[in-house]
């Protein structure tokens, strides 16, 4: 009955403010210890031998030297865009796309024009151009060349017997693509490929 409540609540306000002073050091020393970690991680990218594009993670980089060193060999696991990789692939494997050039390409060639698709046409017009402009140069390695190519053996032979009388004065461009309306089932777009 003789407690002074004065002196409680001092007593209580300096056991707040000393709770205070102990969580604001404890932050501070959380903040201190996430910048050394930033600090440490970024020197590690930076080490020779050690970036972080070899696709390691960075807590092995920034191993003690004195750690034995790693005899695995380090291959990297990153997925890179494809940039200026202008190779139509067709939505198939490399195999069942040269098939596919070659038998448009012979079509092309025996019929004059045919109906595809524009990705197909536009894919398939660097391949007529080179085997027309095989049948110009008319040689044998040339001929041999297009009969690599080209699955119709007769036909490799009525290109090499046309073709330079027909594209004299041609020197290039010997296919025009023109587009069409849409494919009926899946709206794709489409496109006729014909000999100029």
């Amino acid at each position: 009955e003789g407690i002074d409540h004065r002196s409680t609540s001092s007593f209580q306000q300096s056991n707040n403010s000393s709770d205070k002073q102990r969580s604001n050091t404890i932050d501070i020393m959380k903040v201190t210890a996430i910048l050394c970690s930033v600090l440490v991680a970024g020197a590690s990218a930076f080490a020779p031998g050690a970036t972080s594009f070899t696709g390691t993670h960075i807590s092995t980089v920034s191993q003690s030297p004195i750690a034995a060193p790693r005899t695995s060999s380090r291959t990297s696991e990153l997925n890179m865009m494809r940039h200026r990789k202008r190779v139509a692939k067709l939505g198939k494997p490399a195999d069942q796309r040269k098939a596919l050039l070659r038998a448009l390409t012979t079509e092309i060639i025996r019929h004059g024009r045919i109906k595809t698709t524009l990705v197909r046409a536009k894919a398939v017009r660097k391949h007529v151009d080179h085997m027309i402009q095989l049948g110009k140069r008319g040689d044998l390695h040339a001929r041999r060349q297009a009969l690599g190519w080209i699955y119709d053996k007769d036909l490799v032979h009525s290109l090499f017997e046309a073709a330079p009388e027909r594209y004299s004065d041609r020197e290039g461009g010997y296919t025009r693509v023109l587009r069409t309306m849409p494919r009926q089932g899946d709206n794709a777009k489409m496109a006729v490929i014909e000999l100029v």
